[in-house]
């Protein structure tokens, strides 16, 4: 298995994990320690740290230091790039799914 390196693949391979997905979402209401990140997973903080690194590799989330504490936040550039290139590519096979369906239609 290649391992994915350029970044819309770190961003794709990041969210392709429900847990991820779910760190991602509670992080769009603000910053959250890694203790409370986990507190709704049944796992530990050390795989929740685990996560979190995954994310950070693709810049989705950042981390800071504050006294004892290192409290996650959202990056949503990473995620908006992610989503123009789904819209450019959606956009490139509805056209392609338009002219496919007129072109049946001619045929019949």
């Amino acid at each position: 298995m290649a391992v994915a390196t350029d970044d819309l693949s770190l961003v794709f391979a990041a969210l392709a994990d429900p847990t991820r997905r779910a760190i991602l979402e509670r992080l769009a209401a603000g910053e959250a320690t890694v203790h409370q990140l986990a507190e709704p997973f049944a796992m530990t903080q050390q795989a929740v740290s685990k996560h979190l690194k995954v994310l950070e590799t693709a810049h989705l989330i950042t981390r800071t230091r504050d006294a004892q504490s290192r409290p996650c936040a959202l990056e949503p550039e990473r995620l908006t790039a992610a989503s123009g290139w789904i819209e450019r590519h959606r956009a490139l096979w509805a056209d392609r799914h338009d002219r496919l369906a007129a072109h049946l239609d001619r045929l019949s």
